[in-house]
């Protein structure tokens, strides 16, 4: 008996040993890139899909502002998801404006697919920018879906809030420490901090003008919140085109057009434009409708400069 005790005392103590010199593990290609590892998440530009959700082949179908779906989006680079929310039958669903006009289904099955992909590559950073224009309650009906879908266990929670551009850890250090899924909410998160992983945006990211209709994508920063600068926010170009339909002031996203605006030129040149708000540093997020067509990610490539 006291040798068998001995011997898992033994044993005990050179897990323990073990575990004390044995380092984590680190990861070494981050988002595609070895280059990547080292560089802060606030100093990285991550392609984007806007409103990721409405996806449709249906040309017809004039609330799409995708072709391809969340698991197709994500295979071609996608790192940044944005999404609407709105709440349908007691239940938060991704929908386009109103659920009546386009309803991509629940927060959670939309969750369930980004877990899905997420657990499939481990050396992944993603983040997660949605809207709450109803309101929607933080721990009610947001919360949830995340617990549900397991997103949750893997969100990035910040040491302090606001975060300065160049305060956040580096992709290697998230993904190594297995919180590497940043959440952002437009609204609700600045006033309510009971859901900690769910991160109030415009506190640490500002945005260019959506809707836009000129393909010159003049920049100016239309969202923003205190305390921290201009320059201390990372930042998103909203880069994608829409046209009035025949005057009438109804504007939907541009499936013609969105070769050449989701070309590098376009998106280099909206890119440039921003920089003099943000002290020459290139946007931290560029999203884009019907993201498979086009450069999207040869463009964010080359403001990564790895090309």
């Amino acid at each position: 008996m006291r040798a068998a005790s001995f011997l898992l005392s033994a044993a005990v103590a050179v897990a323990s040993v073990q575990g004390a010199i044995v380092p984590q593990r680190r990861a070494t290609v981050c988002n595609g890139h070895a280059e990547l590892c080292d560089r802060s998440y606030g100093n990285v530009t991550y392609f984007g899909s806007h409103d990721s959700f409405a996806f449709s082949e249906d040309p017809f179908a004039l609330a799409r502002d995708q072709e391809i779906d969340i698991p197709s989006q994500l295979g071609l680079g996608v790192r940044l998801l944005q999404a609407q929310a709105h709440v349908h039958d007691n239940v938060l669903h991704f929908c386009h404006t109103s659920c009546a006009l386009f309803d991509g289904g629940t927060v959670e099955a939309y969750l369930n697919k980004v877990n899905d992909f997420l657990k499939a590559n481990p050396n992944e950073v993603l983040t997660l920018i949605f809207t709450n224009p109803e309101g929607a309650s933080l721990p009610d009906l947001w919360d949830p879906p995340f617990q549900a879908s397991g997103i949750a266990d893997l969100a990035y929670v910040p040491p302090h809030l606001p975060m300065k551009q160049s305060e956040w850890p580096t992709l290697g250090d998230m993904i190594s420490s297995g919180k590497r899924v940043v959440v952002f909410l437009d609204a609700g998160a600045d006033t309510d901090r009971s859901v900690p992983y769910i991160l109030p945006e415009f506190q640490m990211v500002w945005e260019t003008p959506f809707s836009v209709t000129d393909d010159k994508f003049p920049c100016s920063v239309d969202r923003i919140s205190a305390p921290l600068s201009t320059e201390d926010h990372m930042y998103m170009i909203n880069h994608s085109l829409n046209k009035d339909i025949l005057g009438t002031g109804i504007i939907v996203s541009d499936p013609i057009d969105a070769k050449t605006t989701n070309g590098v030129p376009s998106i280099l040149a909206n890119a440039a434009g921003c920089e003099g708000f943000a002290a020459g540093r290139a946007p931290n997020f560029v999203l884009l409708d019907f993201v498979n067509i086009g450069d999207g990610l040869t463009a964010v490539t080359q403001l990564n400069g790895l090309a």
